[in-house]
């Protein structure tokens, strides 16, 4: 009886010292280096169910953040934290952006699916979008066809390009030769919506490196160009707050 009672006390300091050191530790990182063909990426890994997930273009003042500084001081006056943050899709001159974008603000910009120079035009292009607990990386055609009305709009969304991986397949407009080699970003997104792996080259990759990385490492069946150039990385649990050009739109993890 004195045994029992005493593998119960044991049990439950046991129990106890985890709880403790859980609490702690705080939450698991969302970002981690993960290496793929000898070359080193930043892999970011969100939850719409468990994450705050957004798109941030326009200061209350109007203008475009452009960085990641203001945008987090703004936050930081609500009373919130940005903890993840990096360039959330393609723009023109003066930030605005070149595709579809909706934030809390509503609808900024339409879909685009005109031909035309540059990587956004290496079509298909696509969406990125968040609607309640949920992701999706999907095709502008497909994305114009499952949200046939204009009152029927995912929270967010962010149109950039090229797509990278189609349906398990990398974009065929993607070559496996390529030369031209850039830092860049993108995302994708599980199966089941439920999971969003943001990544950024930590050296200048190929578009098929960067793209075999979310097919093959990541399992994610579609997966989204952002950009190269302007591509960078603010993560506060691995002390990045990368310096560069200024963006336009900006997806960020807020807690």
């Amino acid at each position: 009886m004195a045994q029992s009672r005493i593998m119960k006390i044991a049990i439950s300091l046991a129990i106890w010292a985890v709880a403790a050191c859980a609490s702690e530790t705080g939450p698991p990182p969302l970002c981690a280096a993960q290496s793929h063909h000898n070359h080193p990426f930043i892999v970011c890994t969100a939850r719409p169910a468990e994450h705050d997930i957004r798109l941030f273009l326009d200061a209350p003042d109007g203008e475009p953040f452009g960085d990641f500084e203001p945008l987090s001081d703004h936050l930081s006056d609500q009373g919130e934290t940005l903890v993840f943050a990096m360039n959330g899709g393609m723009y023109h001159d003066d930030r605005s952006p070149v595709g579809l974008y909706i934030d809390r603000d509503g609808q900024r910009a339409r879909l685009n699916r005109n031909e035309g120079p540059g990587n956004f035009h290496l079509l298909p292009n696509g969406v990125f979008a968040l609607d309640g607990d949920e992701a999706l990386v999907m095709e502008s055609g497909a994305f114009a066809d499952f949200y046939d009305a204009e009152d029927d709009q995912p929270d967010y969304a962010s149109q950039s390009g090229p797509m990278l991986v189609i349906d398990g397949d990398i974009h065929p407009g993607i070559n496996e030769d390529g030369t031209s080699r850039k830092r860049r970003n993108g995302v994708g997104v599980s199966a089941d919506g439920q999971t969003v792996y943001f990544v950024i080259s930590d050296t200048p990759v190929t578009f098929h490196e960067f793209a075999s990385l979310f097919r093959d490492a990541l399992g994610t069946p579609n997966a989204l160009y952002l950009d190269g150039v302007v591509s960078r990385l603010y993560a506060t649990d691995i002390g990045r707050d990368e310096k560069g050009l200024d963006m336009g739109p900006i997806v960020g993890v807020v807690r």
